[in-house]
Formats: structure tokens, C-alpha cells, sequence
């Protein structure tokens, strides 16, 4: 019918160039709703227009890079930030689309000037902005985006290499626009991330060589020139004088350094003894103890150090210690579940953190998404189908939590259930081993990256312990992990989930069966399972809000019902420390603290 339907769209409504009309051209789009901006909008809210641009800054990370192309799966250790980065911004390379931070999800216009879709989005039209320039001078073309998703598709990795696998024709429409037609299975979410996508340049990029790692520096459309590289220690950029989109409303108040610089450290302790000392002017801080008892030096004692506290109005996201499900120890839902009872959260906050974390039990915790105190309705029933038969009653109703315990690291009560459900597993303990139905000890390794993630295995390694369970802890340096990462190379390890008010293909990446055995994805677990597949098809497939929060709560209810990972805790607040002179703008988005809109205030 859809296929009827379009044709139909083709015969009415053809343009000089054969293809379907969309409406009138927009300088927006939105996952769900309305654009909150209009088309004259100035600047985004959660910026500071008249700010005086200027100064420098020095940012500080764990870990290495051997490659400054962001693009490759060779290139991912640890990776050039920068180059293309949520958190300090794409400094060189650019999208089609600019993501506003104070919405759930929703695009303005930067390389694309305006877009055009169909209400059933079986296409998007990017009309470029004739003002759009690489840093070479010359303008950004409708070849250079084909260009681009075509190279991604064919030597980029995991996302940017599936991003035209739904495509059904890419092709360029008048002089400066680009149509993607997309197939009968294509999600709604597509058009979006295709706005996320970047734009390469053809006339400067060798496609034999494009695959394989380089520190030659790139050339881009964005607001910086890579002007320094120091292997695996530094990356400094300095600002382009004649960057095109300086005075977009969509860029205005942003990147308003002349030089930015990355110092890479092999420890968070060597990167936090650089922040003390000057040299790096932000730490993010993730931990609980250190923001409680480490900031006692001159520089926060004299007010050169300013410690802030923000509160997003984002979901929690799940910090969990993750089984690989392709082990066949961990192929069974109720060793799982015994398992993860195991892990004392109580104890854990009390004596490591100064009880300053939330235990999380939901990926959606803290939004209108999560499971939580929320009863699945017939909407949401309906989604969940058969699968209802396997949730455990409490998820399907709400009430379900994780077992609060005595904080002694051995709650009877608790221990108790684990090993019941362990039993059910096949497992039993034998002359004080748990062991499975042919005798064999239940044994795993924990593969941990750091100190704060070796002291959360070694926690759960005590506490498995008196059940016979040997559990051991491996902290592998950065290369390694990454290299074990992604190549599924560990028994247990420890992941980040981060949620946000509009899932989507990330979660495809996540937990379906066809990310399962593709090296570099992010599905950790080694998740393969139907229901999870349809969960998430229906959180791509939601075409209105309360089809999309129905959608995410089921999938929300089944993966914390299959017991993937052991759920730690969360934050309900974002720590930040800087040098003074650092400013930013007093209005927060959605999102929480956005590092590009920040400022040298001794700027001259």
C-alpha cells in the first residue's frame, strides 16, 4: 500500500526533476512535534550572542590516539577528540544539520540552509547553503555529501557505515540540493541522522588511503584548522578567520576560542594533578569520594577553581557490569538474575562513594520514559505482544525495584534469592564452590579500564566470593581495552549506557541481534533476542509522542527484565570544576552543560 501510495505522491505531485515534491522547504526538523524555534530564530537559548570571542583553552583526557580521522575503525583508540565530538564540538569536521541541546531532538539548519521531507519521510531533501566553505576556500557541493556517505558506506565504520543501508537512491536534485529516497523498511529516525552525518571533502581526500590511520590534518568545513599534533600527547587547533557559519544562528555564541588544545595523560590521577597545577582549565568530575574530599588545594582554597554543580533534565542512563552473553555461562537468564542480586549497592555507596549515588533501576530513570511506577497500558501491551509472558509481573506493573539490602556486603536475605534463582540455573554449591550440572566452578573474569571501574570489580568480587564464585579483575591498558572491546574478547566489563529523551538507532547498536557479532558495535552483552529486535523496530517506527514513550517503556521493561548487566548507580547532577577565567552562559539547556558555548574571559 505504502509503495500504491507513493506512486500515486510521484504522478501528482512530479517537479521539473521527476521526483516527488515535499512541502515548503523548512529551516528545521524535529523527531516528534514541532521545531520549538522559528525559522527567524537569532541564536539558540543556552548561549551568550554578544560573547567576546577570543583566549584559549586546555581540555584533558585519558588515553591515546594514532589517527586523526574519526571516521575509521582503525582510529578508534581512544580517537583525536575533537575532530568530531560531542563534547567539545566538531571543531573541523561538519554536519548537514546543527542538534539543539535544549530540545529532545531536534535539527537547524548549518550546511543544509533548509530541508524538505514528506509526512511519511520516504525521503529528505538537504539544500545546502550557498554560503557553505571548506577551509580551503572552495564550497561545499552536492557531490561532496554524495561523496561522503557513499565513502562512509564503503570504508567508514560502525555508525556512518550503515547509515545508507536503508537508502534506496541518493541522488543530487537541482545545484545545490540532496535527496535521499529511502526503502519501504527505512525508520523515521533515518532523516535525522543522515542531518548528523558528516560531510567530507571530495577534492581533498585520496579513497585509496581514506581506511587506513593518518596524522596528516585533515581538511574540513568547521570553525578550526588543526595546527599541531603531537602523537598520542597533544592536539591543538587554532580557529579559521574565514569560518563560513560564524554568524549562522545555529553557531552563533559558539566556538569562541582562538586555540583550543587536548592533552592526552595515561591516568586520571596524571590528568588531575595537571588540572591542579593549571595546565588543563576543566575536569569533569565522575567521582563521588574525590568531588567530596579531593578539592582541598590552593587553587579552590584561593577561588581560581570554581566547583559547579548542574542538574539536566535528562534520564540516567545505566552504568551496569555487563555479562557477554556469548559466553554459555551467561546464556541463562536465571544465572543472570542470581547474579546480579549478588552486587550489595548499599555497601558499595557507603563505603566507596560517602552514599552520594542513586542506584539505577531503569535505563529511562528520572523521564516520562522509564517503566518505572508507570503500569504498562493496553497501548503498551499491545507492543509487548507475547513477550508479555516473560516479564516478571512487578516490571509489567511498575513496582518492580532491586532488593535494598543490610549494607553489610553478605545480606542473608538477599543471598538467599540469588541462589535460588542459581539453582534454578543448574548451578549448586559443592564442597564451597557454586558449580554447574557437570561439576565445572562457575568462574568469569571482570575486564575493568581504570581505577574506578577495578575498585566496582573488586567489590563484586568480594561479595561473589562466599558463594563459591570465582570471580577475577583484569585492568588491561587503553589499546588493549579497546582492542577487547571491540572485538568481544572478555567474559564481564564494565559499560556506560547513556539514555536521552529521544531514543533510537543507538539502541539498534545496542541490543539487536544483527549488531550481535559486528565488531565495533556497541551491543556488549552479545544481545540476540526477537522481542528486543521488535522493541526497538517500534521505538524507530513511533509516529506520535505517546507511541514513542509506549515503545520505550516496553523496551525498557524487557531489557532490565533479561538482566543483561548488574545495574549500578547514577548522578542526578553533573560535577564541573574550572580555572575562573573560564565563563559560560548562565542559561542551561535541556541537556545539561555545553562545553562549546563556554568562553576565554581574558579574552583581549
Amino acid at each position: 500500500m505504502r509503495a500504491i501510495l507513493s506512486g500515486l505522491a510521484l504522478i501528482l505531485t512530479a517537479t521539473s526533476f521527476g521526483t516527488a515534491a515535499a512541502a515548503a522547504p523548512v529551516h528545521a526538523i524535529a523527531m516528534h512535534g514541532e521545531p520549538a524555534l522559528p525559522a527567524d530564530f537569532k541564536n539558540f537559548p543556552y548561549v551568550n550572542p554578544d560573547v567576546k570571542k577570543g583566549g584559549k583553552i586546555s581540555y584533558g583526557v585519558v588515553g591515546s590516539f594514532d589517527s586523526l580521522n574519526p571516521f575509521i575503525l582503525k582510529s578508534m583508540r581512544t580517537t583525536a577528540r575533537g575532530m568530531w565530538d560531542p563534547e567539545y564540538g566538531n571543531l573541523v569536521y561538519e554536519s548537514l544539520m546543527q542538534r539543539s541541546r535544549d530540545e529532545a531532538f531536534t535539527m537547524y539548519g548549518l550546511l543544509a540552509e533548509t530541508v524538505e521531507w514528506d509526512d511519511d519521510r520516504t525521503f529528505i531533501q538537504f539544500n545546502l547553503n550557498p554560503k557553505a566553505r571548506w577551509a580551503d576556500g572552495q564550497p561545499v557541493t552536492a557531490e561532496d555529501v554524495i561523496f561522503s556517505f557513499e565513502l562512509l558506506r564503503d570504508k567508514g565504520r560502525v555508525p556512518f557505515s550503515n547509515r545508507m543501508a536503508k537508502v534506496a537512491k541518493l541522488e543530487k536534485v537541482g545545484e545545490r540540493s540532496v535527496r535521499f529516497t529511502f526503502t519501504e523498511d527505512a525508520d523515521r529516525e533515518l532523516p535525522l541522522l543522515l542531518g548528523l552525518s558528516p560531510v567530507l571533502p571530495k577534492h581533498a581526500i585520496d579513497l585509496a588511503t581514506f581506511d587506513q590511520t593518518t596524522l596528516k590534518p585533515p581538511l574540513g568545513s568547521g570553525p578550526y584548522r588543526v595546527a599541531e599534533v603531537k602523537p598520542g600527547e597533544r592536539i591543538v587547533y587554532k580557529r579559521n578567520p574565514d569560518y563560513w557559519a560564524k554568524d549562522l544562528p545555529s553557531k552563533v555564541g559558539q566556538d569562541n576560542y582562538d586555540e583550543i588544545s587536548v592533552e592526552y595523560f595515561l591516568q586520571e590521577n596524571s590528568l588531575f594533578e595537571a588540572f591542579k597545577k593549571g595546565e588543563i582549565d576543566i575536569y569533569p568530575e565522575g567521582s563521588a569520594t574525590k568531588w567530596a574530599r579531593g578539592y582541598d588545594f590552593p587553587a579552590v582554597r584561593s577561588g581560581e577553581v570554581v566547583k559547579e554543580t548542574f542538574t539536566p533534565k535528562t534520564p540516567s542512563g545505566m552504568l551496569g557490569i555487563v555479562f557477554n552473553t556469548r559466553r554459555p555461562m551467561f546464556d541463562n537468564l536465571k544465572l543472570r538474575q542470581g547474579l546480579a542480586l549478588v552486587f550489595d549497592f548499599e555497601w558499595v555507596n557507603k563505603n566507596l562513594f560517602d552514599s552520594a549515588y542513586t542506584r539505577t533501576q531503569s535505563y529511562w530513570q528520572n523521564s516520562a520514559l522509564s517503566f518505572l511506577g508507570a503500569p504498562a497500558d493496553d497501548r503498551e501491551l499491545g507492543l509487548i505482544g507475547d513477550a508479555r509472558d516473560r516479564i516478571n509481573p512487578a516490571i509489567l506493573d511498575g513496582t518492580y525495584r532491586l532488593p535494598v539490602t543490610d549494607a553489610s556486603g553478605r545480606d542473608r536475605n538477599v543471598l538467599r534469592v540469588a541462589v535460588s534463582l542459581m539453582r534454578e540455573a543448574g548451578y549448586q554449591i559443592k564442597d564451597g564452590k557454586m558449580v554447574d550440572p557437570q561439576g565445572k566452578p562457575l568462574a568469569f573474569e571482570i575486564m575493568s579500564q581504570n581505577a574506578g571501574q577495578e575498585k566496582i570489580a573488586l567489590a563484586y568480587q568480594r561479595f561473589l566470593a562466599p558463594l563459591g564464585i570465582q570471580a577475577s579483575v583484569r585492568t588491561v591498558d587503553d589499546s588493549q581495552y579497546q582492542q577487547r572491546s571491540q572485538s568481544f574478547d572478555y567474559d564481564v566489563i564494565i559499560k556506560s549506557f547513556p539514555s536521552t529523551l529521544s531514543p533510537g538507532i543507538e539502541q539498534a547498536g545496542r541490543w539487536t541481534s544483527q549488531a550481535r557479532d559486528r565488531q565495533g558495535s556497541d551491543n556488549f552483552a552479545g544481545v540476540a533476542d526477537k522481542d528486543v529486535d521488535r522493541m526497538v523496530n517500534n521505538i524507530l517506527q513511533a509516529r506520535t509522542s505517546e507511541d514513542f514513550t509506549a515503545a520505550v517503556r516496553a523496551h525498557d521493561r524487557l531489557l532490565v527484565n533479561n538482566s543483561y548487566l548488574v545495574p549500578l548507580y547514577h548522578l542526578d547532577a553533573q560535577w564541573v570544576a574550572r580555572r575562573k577565567h573560564i565563563g559560560r552562559p548562565d542559561t542551561m539547556p535541556l541537556y545539561g552543560y555545553q562545553l562549546p558555548t563556554w568562553w576565554d574571559q581574558n579574552a583581549q
